[in-house]
């Protein structure tokens, strides 16, 4: 009689564990997703976007290791990846012009001009992925240009981690082509996985 118990006691503490922890991973997506509201909103300033992706990194970063942090600690990181950051988003819209006048040429016909294209869009898709690695491991106090660099050279070092990231922005991108409002959660999928690549990467 007593070994039946035992096994029905068993049995009912590894439910109870696989429910926490399917309970600990609904959390986890919940959050992933109020994520990427908050680093859609903090993106509106134009130029905000690079301390938007640092601050909405580090929230999840503090969520995984069971750290507190709500809004406000999202608020605090924003303000101070903003102070350098800024400039790096204005660098980023300037490629993004630069890249528009290479595509453009390319639709018109000139010599060369769909080779130039391809490359200028590589040359973005690159620039836009060391944006979410250099994101991915930012903490205050630490300056974005060497952030930038050390990412360029994962970038180009993790093409699998690389092509992860690209995989998740084309799914904003297809998300916002079919309903506009998804792509805001979605998102942050886009910054849980640059905080998954950079992770991965660190732990091999």
């Amino acid at each position: 009689m007593a070994q039946p118990r035992v096994r029905a006691q068993g049995k009912a503490r590894v439910k109870t564990r696989g429910e926490s922890v399917f309970g600990e991973r609904f959390a986890l997506f919940a959050e992933t997703l109020l994520t990427g509201v908050w680093t859609a909103v903090a993106c509106l300033g134009v130029v905000t976007y690079p301390a938007a992706l640092a601050a909405g990194t580090r929230h999840l970063r503090r969520r995984v290791r069971h750290e507190g942090g709500g809004l406000r600690e999202f608020v605090a990181d924003f303000r101070s990846a903003l102070r350098g950051g800024w400039l790096v988003g204005l660098a980023g819209w300037g490629a993004a012009a630069a890249v528009r006048v290479d595509v453009q040429a390319a639709r018109a016909g000139i010599p060369g001009g769909p080779l130039v294209g391809a490359v200028g869009l590589f040359a973005l898709l690159a620039l836009v992925v060391t944006l979410l690695r250099a994101a991915a491991v930012w903490e205050p106090g630490r300056s974005w240009r060497p952030l930038l660099a050390e990412a360029g050279r994962r970038t180009a070092q993790d093409p699998a981690g690389s092509f992860l990231l690209v995989a998740g922005l084309a799914v904003v991108v297809l998300s916002g082509r079919l309903v506009a409002p998804l792509a805001v959660p979605v998102l942050g999928a886009v910054v849980a996985a640059a905080v998954a690549v950079e992770e991965r990467r660190r732990t091999r």
